[in-house]
């Protein structure tokens, strides 16, 4: 009867799950009634209760009435692309690869890989992350997408600098290959204090198991993963404890992380506008943003692509949550479908 009523929903909203376990890239130049029971050997019924995972199904599914799967609706999606310029930005952890235990083991699939290099040879791509800069570069290893690192205090980009923002921040740069880049950092004033801060919060944090601290470059942060929940408190109240004594920081909270930032006017969404700029974009009505990312910090674009009333706002959930995307994916192998299918739809428009 659950498999009936859940195909039944998903047929009723047109919804469909594409997994990318089951693609490869070609070649291309509210809570239900509880089940009635059986009664017992007394011939009394047993006692029976909801069945949650079908309620968390029937929940997701109206929450997909207001943010509907970007696979199901690609076609109405990319209809309004036609004669604009697709701009690409993707975060990474959650997005391009799983959630992980270790940090240091987030890697992205070769297949991902792929889907990425072409989805970048088609249209200006970039990943905007909370990693350092050189870390989501080290997952990544592709050329052809700009980086932002950080979420967005680190971002090297396209060569022409943005005359909207303070040259005292940009510079030129050389990527892997030789070519010249511009590299725009707006909180290196606040690095000799991350340092120090880094040396504390490591030296701190060492006698609770489980913690990890993690050096971001622009940002600091401190994962609880692995840390016993009795000791949450404790690890809290020494992560506040150091910042406390660094004025110009200030704390957000990720997936069982505790971040500490620059306490500066930027984010993802900063980071996104930035990069349209570079790009000729900044106040074009040609354009066309995609932002796919799963993180909080990703609302911050997705408020921007709203307000410029352009682009769709994809978020990666496979749970019910507020969020101000249009849209949504639910885990990694849907985005790599999604990239498949533009990058598909790019090539045959190109002919």
């Amino acid at each position: 009867m659950r498999e009936n009523l859940k195909r039944w929903l998903y047929q009723a909203m047109g919804f469909q799950n594409e997994l990318a376990r089951n693609q490869r890239i070609e070649p291309i130049s509210k809570a239900t009634k509880p089940n009635k029971t059986e009664p017992n050997a007394a011939g009394d019924p047993k006692d029976s209760k909801p069945d949650l995972s079908l309620c968390a199904d029937v929940k997701y599914i109206s929450w997909l009435k207001e943010h509907p799967s970007a696979l199901s609706s690609f076609q109405e999606m990319i209809s309004a692309a036609k004669g604009k310029c697709i701009v690409v930005f993707l975060d990474y952890d959650g997005t391009l690869s799983p959630i992980v235990n270790d940090p240091d083991s987030a890697f992205m699939s070769d297949l991902m890989r792929s889907a990425v290099r072409q989805v970048a040879r088609l249209y200006p791509t970039a990943i905007i992350s909370g990693r350092s800069r050189q870390k989501v570069y080290g997952f990544v290893k592709l050329d052809e997408v700009f980086y932002a690192g950080s979420h967005g205090m680190d971002i090297m980009g396209p060569t022409i600098q943005a005359s909207s923002y303070d040259g005292k921040y940009q510079s030129k740069s050389l990527d892997k290959k030789g070519n010249e880049l511009t590299v725009f950092q707006p909180a290196q004033d606040f690095l000799p204090s991350i340092e120090k801060m880094l040396n504390e919060l490591e030296e701190t944090t060492s006698e609770i198991n489980g913690a990890l601290v993690e050096d971001n470059r622009f940002c600091i942060s401190v994962h609880y993963r692995h840390v016993l929940q009795e000791d949450f408190g404790l690890l809290e109240k020494k992560v506040q404890a150091v910042v406390a004594k660094y004025p110009g920081f200030h704390l957000t909270r990720g997936k069982k992380v505790i971040e500490i930032r620059p306490s500066i006017k930027w984010n993802k969404g900063d980071a996104l506008l930035y990069l349209l700029e570079t790009l000729g974009f900044a106040n074009s009505s040609d354009v066309l943003p995609i932002y796919i990312g799963d993180d909080r910090t990703d609302e911050d674009a997705f408020k921007v692509l709203n307000c410029r009333g352009q682009g769709y706002p994809i978020i990666v959930s496979s749970n019910p949550r507020d969020t101000l995307a249009s849209y949504s994916l639910r885990d990694p192998s849907e985005v790599l479908s999604f990239l498949i299918r533009l990058a598909r739809w790019g090539d045959l428009s190109s002919v």
